[in-house]
């Protein structure tokens, strides 16, 4: 265990401990705030806490973590994950509810790269080993298509493309109620949740995030949307559809009925990534990939519009 000493710049002063010390020293948030919850963090000399405001002029003795050893990548087979397309530069894989984009730490379950290890594709790019190739991701509880970099040319630009934007992600969600209007934009920052832990809300303080979203089906108590992301924020539709009071069907965590839910078999969050468009990175043609429903959503659905004859 190492301390770090700091003092306490201007331009943090009445910041959160947790915020000051991810912005100072390079920390995550979660990360800096389980420093602060184990005693690990001193303002001249006083223990204090995750949500103690910092002073300006201050010093900070920060114990650091010692470094955790690097994820490997488990070469683990993914049932139900398919591959929808694969050449030189780019796996676009559909991937299956329960899946990760790539290993995590807390996370034990089964991955995108580890299914395309133990199938016997190569992903050859830099960074860290576990993400090799990942340039977006989907939710454990989102199913649909992504794409996958196999080089490093190709990840470098298909990364600047997501990042700039040029990538066109549509998704599917049944939603609860109908949402008014119904062709909207929801344009509203998204940050982590203070109080709950792996989840993220509006707030004044997050990330600019902009969700474009049609409805396709009105039905009694859930619509079925399209939606466009401008921008690429965790949980971004979720937070957004559940902050106009219209959560996904099934998203326990943001707020949906779970008696709804119930009734249409759910038990996660109906929402699927069905069309993904991009400029592949190495022949420069626009390329468009889609995904069926996967059936716990058809069957939601389909129940949905058997209650309304």
């Amino acid at each position: 265990m190492t301390v770090r000493s700091l003092l306490v710049p201007e331009g943090l002063d009445g910041e959160r401990v947790d915020s000051a010390l991810s912005r100072a020293l390079g920390l995550s948030r979660s990360k800096a705030a389980e420093i602060a919850q184990a005693g690990g963090v001193a303002m001249d000399g006083s223990v204090v806490g995750k949500s103690d405001r910092v002073t300006s002029g201050s010093r900070l003795d920060v114990e650091m973590p010692e470094p955790e050893k690097p994820l490997e990548i488990v070469a683990e087979p993914v049932p139900g994950m398919r591959i929808l397309f694969e050449d030189e530069a780019i796996i676009v894989v559909d991937k299956p509810v329960g899946v990760a984009a790539h290993s995590a730490a807390g996370w034990h379950g089964p991955t995108v790269i580890g299914g395309l290890a133990a199938a016997g594709h190569r992903i050859a790019t830099s960074g860290a080993a576990e993400r090799q190739g990942i340039v977006h991701r989907l939710d454990v509880g989102t199913s649909g298509v992504m794409v996958v970099a196999k080089g490093e040319h190709a990840y470098s630009v298909l990364k600047r493309a997501f990042k700039q934007r040029t990538v066109s992600k549509t998704y599917h969600a049944l939603v609860q109620g109908l949402p008014d209007p119904v062709v909207g934009t929801i344009e509203a920052p998204i940050g982590r949740n203070p109080r709950r832990d792996g989840l993220y809300a509006v707030r004044s303080d997050g990330k600019h995030a902009v969700t474009h979203y049609e409805v396709l089906e009105a039905h009694r108590s859930a619509s079925l949307v399209e939606v466009n992301l401008e921008t690429g924020r965790t949980h971004q539709i979720r937070v957004h559809m559940s902050a106009t009071k219209h959560p996904c069907c099934g998203d326990l965590p943001y707020g949906a009925d779970p008696v709804l839910a119930g009734r249409l078999g759910l038990d996660r969050q109906w929402l699927h990534a069905v069309h993904l468009a991009f400029t592949h990175p190495e022949t420069g043609e626009w390329v468009e990939f889609s995904s069926d429903y996967p059936a716990d959503l058809a069957h939601a659905l389909e129940t949905l519009r058997s209650a309304q004859g």
